[in-house]
Order: C-alpha cells, then structure tokens, then sequence
C-alpha cells in the first residue's frame, strides 16, 4: 500500500488535487476524496470543476442518489475501502488528518500544510514502521512536485 504525503507550501489542496484526480481517473481508476469541513469539499468541489469544459472532472457528494457512479467522489468522513460507494480504491486525505481506514485502500494521497505538519510527521513516522506501508513525500518546487526529504 502506498501513501503519498503532499506538502502544500504553494498552492491550496482545491489547486493541487485536480492534477492528482485527473490521474487516477486516467489510468481508469475512481477516487474518494475526504475533508471534514463542508467548506473544504465546497472548494475542491470547484476546483475539480474548474478549467475549460473538456478537463473538468466529473463528481459527487457521498450521500446523493447518484454516488455510486462517480468517478470522484467527495465525502466528509472515510469509510473502509470495500464500503465506498463508488468503488474507489484510491482515497485523498484533502484536510491533514491521517485515518486508518486509508490503509484498506490501494493508494492514498496524504495532504498537508503548515497548519497540520505536525500530524503529517508522526503519520509518518508511524506508517514507515509499518509492513506493507510504503510512504512517499513530495514537495512543491516553483510549479512542479519533486519527491523527496
């Protein structure tokens, strides 16, 4: 299982997973996207639906009647991987809180900043003791992402 940690330094999580969405969509895979706060998922919301008409990326809210046809979808709280509506075997941990239930998914996108950088570190440190666990960081240089310390 493998557990990207983002370090947001530059540009807001409603900016960033887009790019990150777009690729697990493209290799044919769905994706669960997981904030607590309402107005996070409003903003990542828009963000997804940002761009011309042809790169925006089609998703719902956990809940809705159509929740298990999207290919991303967002919802406030991560259930174990076989329960996601969706299918989703990807999950994006967009608001800086670790929760276990990522570890039930194949791949798990880990997203930080300044404000939850202490829990990212001890997320990190406890996952790479872990069997199974391979947990990667990246870290955004100008536009791009370089991974590394």
């Amino acid at each position: 299982m493998q557990v990207d940690f983002y370090q947001l330094s530059r540009d807001p999580v409603e900016q960033v997973l887009p790019a990150i969405a777009g690729r697990v969509l493209d290799m044919g895979a769905r994706l669960l996207v997981v904030a607590r706060e309402p107005e996070r998922l409003e903003r990542i919301s828009a963000g997804l639906w940002a761009g011309p008409p042809e790169s925006f990326l089609a998703h719902g809210r956990a809940g809705d009647d159509a929740e298990s046809v999207q290919p991303v979808l967002l919802a406030q709280h991560c259930p174990a991987a076989d329960l996601v509506a969706n299918g989703a075997r990807h999950v994006a941990l967009a608001d800086g809180l670790w929760r276990e239930e990522a570890l039930g998914f194949e791949r798990a996108f880990y997203f930080f900043d300044a404000e939850t950088i202490d829990g990212a570190r001890a997320s990190w440190r406890e996952l790479a003791k872990r069997e199974g666990v391979i947990p990667r960081f990246w870290r955004q240089e100008g536009r791009k992402w370089v991974q590394g310390p």
